[in-house]
């Protein structure tokens, strides 16, 4: 399994309900409220021969209020 993290930027005053559709979609395995330039930090993981940018393209960016994300891939935890 590979991890990975997107940070979202969410419309105005949509924050919450994309959280809650993170969440009602049981794709990510944390979601953080955050400060500074996006609104959310959302933690993933998808099998080895998973194509992040298709996942994060067909399974995160289509939820309504999301305005930008940003996916930072990690390649080892310590």
């Amino acid at each position: 399994m590979k991890a990975f993290f997107v940070q979202i930027k969410c419309d105005l005053g949509k924050s919450y309900d994309v959280a809650g559709a993170l969440a009602d979609a049981e794709i990510a395995s944390e979601i953080h409220s955050t400060a500074g330039d996006y609104d959310l930090l959302a933690k993933f993981y998808v099998d080895d021969d998973e194509d992040i940018g298709h996942f994060v393209n067909e399974k995160v960016q289509i939820l309504p209020g999301i305005k930008d994300t940003f996916t930072v891939v990690t390649f080892r935890a310590f």
